[in-house]
């Protein structure tokens, strides 16, 4: 009972920090590896808990993603399935071990990336000349990435895109959340043929998660942005440390 408790308030927790700013990822992996989920099978049950954030992200922002020409948007979205079912692939082959010499590195990397978000999207957007618009190759990368670990993947997905030149920030978070849509899932799928998910856990964290997102609106609102985001890196950061003393 205990440990369902834990996974719920994480989920819900999660959902509510997606919603707002993103870094549900910080909560959900660390929970379920404290209720002694494997680290592998942990992260691909994290990966389902917060899907339908995505999903409702995506009906969201139709109105955005319809903007877009349909055959750039079809190609973009085949990419992005191809890399995400590739990155599913590589953690289907790490073993529990390896991942868990990875994880703090990512959860650090994946916190910076959250803290710097806007600094990392400047920089992006004055390079964005030497760039190929909606370029191929940076997009399957970044679906690699997502596809082996979720955390911080919508801010390298807005940076990705200010590098393409895009500046309409309606439009890059509609595409942001259609092809994060995609990409998860396919990882779903992956890991569930795999038989990789631990079910009851991701069931309980999925309703949490829901919840917790639908929470997040009125949440957003009440909370200064900068306390918000300095909140979820400090969890990002809390995180980083106890995975970096559990290889010790």
């Amino acid at each position: 009972m205990i440990d369902i408790i834990i996974l719920m308030v994480a989920a819900f927790g999660a959902g509510a920090l997606n919603t707002v700013a993103g870094g549900g990822t910080f909560l959900t992996l660390p929970a379920l590896i404290f209720t002694g989920v494997p680290p592998v099978a942990a992260n691909a049950t994290s990966a389902v808990a917060v899907f339908p954030g995505y999903a409702g992200g995506a009906l969201g922002f139709l109105p955005e993603m319809r903007s877009f020409d349909r055959a750039l948007l079809i190609r973009l979205t085949l990419v992005t399935l191809a890399g995400g079912l590739a990155g599913s692939l590589l953690l289907l082959i790490s073993s529990d071990e390896a991942f868990s010499i990875v994880v703090p590195f990512l959860l650090l990397a994946a916190t910076c990336v959250f803290l710097f978000g806007a600094q990392i999207r400047d920089w992006a957007a004055s390079r964005a000349r030497s760039i190929t618009p909606q370029g191929s190759v940076g997009l399957f990368l970044v679906s690699v990435y997502g596809g082996y670990f979720n955390g911080g993947l919508g801010i390298v997905l807005l940076a990705l895109f200010a590098l393409w030149g895009m500046t309409n920030l309606h439009q890059m978070n509609g595409l942001k959340s259609g092809l994060s849509f995609a990409l998860s899932g396919i990882s779903v799928a992956t890991f569930a043929l795999a038989g990789l998910i631990e079910w009851p856990q991701a069931l309980v964290m999925m309703l949490a998660s829901t919840a917790g997102g639908y929470a997040g609106a009125p949440l957003a609102r009440m909370m200064p942005p900068r306390a918000l985001r300095l909140l979820i890196a400090a969890i990002g950061f809390g995180m980083s440390i106890v995975f970096f003393a559990r290889l010790l």
